[in-house]
């Protein structure tokens, strides 16, 4: 008799009421909440470096605080953002520790590289936003009305537009880590996946243009581009994983 166990089953699967699972939920928001509090704390502290590393991209323009206590306003939303960041593995954590027990062992094996490949691609949407998109957007705005306007912007807005940009171009970062999702599941194979690629294109294009705070078109474009060559990549990936899966073991 074989003692292999089943993929299928919940290993150290646990009873709750409905009441006990609300209780533990309770408990895992509020320490997410309490780690995101602590790091925009933190991030309060140097938010001065922050806000000019965030003025790097806009060379050369003149910032100006509208209203009184906009500068006050704009460093809690960047100490924000900043210590959601920080908080992040954190809150990935609680959120895994809480679900963890509903998966089964074969889904459980796709934690660990779901959430490493979607910390590298958050990381590197941030880093495609920082030194692509940021400089294109603002380099097209700005010598768009140079002859006209001379560039005097409200640091709320400057920062509003780039944290948005960011964030955004960070989220559809995501999609190469849903597509492995879906496929290790069984949810959908490379080839149903490449043969909707007209309308990923079409979609990636509506996408670039409702995620763009701008207006201009070489943002939109570059963004576009970077989904289509994302959803592209993860198309690869999955057959690349469908591959491994079906080839012949070297013992057989």
């Amino acid at each position: 008799m074989s003692d292999i166990i089943p993929e299928d089953d919940f290993p150290g699967e646990v009873q709750m009421s409905l009441v006990e699972h609300l209780e533990e939920l309770r408990r895992r928001v509020l320490r997410s909440l309490l780690a995101v509090l602590v790091g925009a704390a933190l991030c309060l502290l140097t938010v001065r470096p922050l806000v000019r590393l965030l003025e790097v991209p806009a060379e050369g323009i003149r910032f100006l605080q509208l209203a009184p206590g906009e500068f006050l306003f704009v460093s809690l939303k960047v100490a924000g953002y900043a210590g959601l960041t920080l908080a992040l593995p954190y809150v990935i954590f609680e959120t895994l520790a809480f679900v963890l027990p509903g998966l089964t062992r074969r889904e459980r094996r796709l934690v660990a590289p779901a959430v490493a490949g979607s910390s590298l691609l958050f990381a590197a949407g941030l880093a495609f936003a920082w030194w692509a998109l940021v400089p294109a957007a603002l380099r097209f705005l700005v010598s768009y009305g140079a002859d006209v306007v001379e560039p005097i912007w409200s640091i709320e807005r400057y920062l509003d537009f780039v944290l948005l940009l960011m964030v955004a171009t960070a989220l559809a970062f995501q999609l190469p880590v849903l597509q492995l999702l879906l496929g290790a599941l069984g949810l959908i194979d490379w080839r149903t996946m490449l043969g909707a690629w007209r309308w990923v294109v079409l979609i990636a294009a509506l996408a670039g243009a409702v995620l763009t705070p701008s207006t201009d078109p070489i943002t939109m474009l570059l963004l576009t581009g970077a989904i289509t060559s994302l959803y592209l990549v993860g198309v690869a990936l999955v057959a690349l994983a469908e591959g491994l899966r079906t080839s012949p073991s070297p013992s057989s």
